[in-house]
């Protein structure tokens, strides 16, 4: 007996009828719940019946997270495209937005599992000049399952990969309003996307359920709210400490991701967007400006600078 270890896992995505390895840190999970339906047992004529019954036949949606640095070679720009756009559909004259959907597979030691029809709902990211250039993605999908062992065959066109793999330091550079902001300690941008899956239990399928395998699992969402926010601190100098309670509701705020050479690597421009900054007390004043984006511009073209 063997048992498998997070470190040696590997995750590929399937999307189009492509196959693309995605290298992430160990910051990598997939589950699904199956929801319980509780009832009392308790009747009239037997009050010692204190316990209560129940019946499983649905699967809540699966849950995934993963971390991968983004480098130079932009081999994990898929997740990028996966993220922002938005595939939008017209049917008997009603217009709806969905995600690009994907299959997500994780390989591991003796096994290979499947998450089906995933979308990634959030993404954040952090600008940190010590450290690598990351992404936390988060998502959903309908259905796991365990596909096959570690020499399964994962389906798709693998697209090849750079011979290289270079890990990118970045440091914030911020404008508001054409302002360029300075003493930058930290900038977060988080992008999240909220959906909300369509009732699927019906009462003559919730009968067949015998057992996991015939279990009702989730098919359709629709998509609810989408928004763009974050957070930049600054050290608090003689020069901009008068704006320490200041807001807007009608900004322009360009984060862009500089390489340490001073080049351009990932940017996002919000146009219109508001927010309020607030200050910080401790060894060193700082300011915190909270951000949101007010606009419903196509993530996709805001995001000038990464491909």
């Amino acid at each position: 007996m063997s048992h498998s270890f997070l470190k040696e896992s590997k995750l590929f995505i399937v999307y189009g009828g492509n196959k693309y390895r995605i290298y992430t840190t160990t910051a990598l999970s997939f589950s699904q719940t199956f929801a319980e339906d509780s009832y009392p047992v308790k009747t009239l004529h037997d009050q010692s019946k204190m316990v209560s019954g129940t019946t499983i036949t649905k699967a809540n949606p699966a849950q995934f997270s993963f971390e991968t640095p983004l480098t130079l070679e932009k081999d994990e720009s898929i997740v990028m495209d996966l993220l922002t756009d938005i595939v939008t559909t017209v049917d008997s004259g009603i217009t709806t937005q969905q995600l690009k959907s994907f299959d997500m597979y994780v390989q591991t030691g003796s096994s290979t599992f499947k998450t089906a029809g995933c979308v990634v709902t959030s993404a954040d990211f952090a600008f940190n000049p010590k450290g690598q250039f990351k992404v936390a993605y988060s998502g959903q999908g309908t259905k796991l399952s365990r596909v096959g062992n570690e020499s399964y065959t994962i389906p798709g066109s693998l697209q090849s990969e750079s011979s290289t793999r270079t890990p990118l330091q970045v440091y914030p550079e911020v404008t508001v309003d054409s302002l360029n902001m300075t003493s930058i300690i930290a900038a977060t941008v988080q992008i999240q996307t909220a959906v909300d899956w369509t009732p699927f239990e019906t009462l003559h399928n919730s009968l067949a359920v015998t057992n996991s395998s015939n279990a009702m699992f989730p098919s359709a969402y629709t998509v609810t709210n989408r928004i763009v926010s974050g957070a930049i601190t600054q050290y608090q100098t003689d020069n901009n400490n008068t704006q320490f309670d200041d807001f807007s509701t009608n900004s322009n705020i360009t984060i862009t991701a500089n390489q340490m050479n001073g080049t351009d690597f990932w940017k996002i421009t919000l146009n219109p967007a508001m927010y309020t900054a607030r200050m910080q007390t401790a060894d060193v004043y700082t300011q915190v400006y909270d951000f949101r984006s007010t606009g419903n511009t196509a993530l996709a073209t805001q995001i000038s600078e990464y491909s």
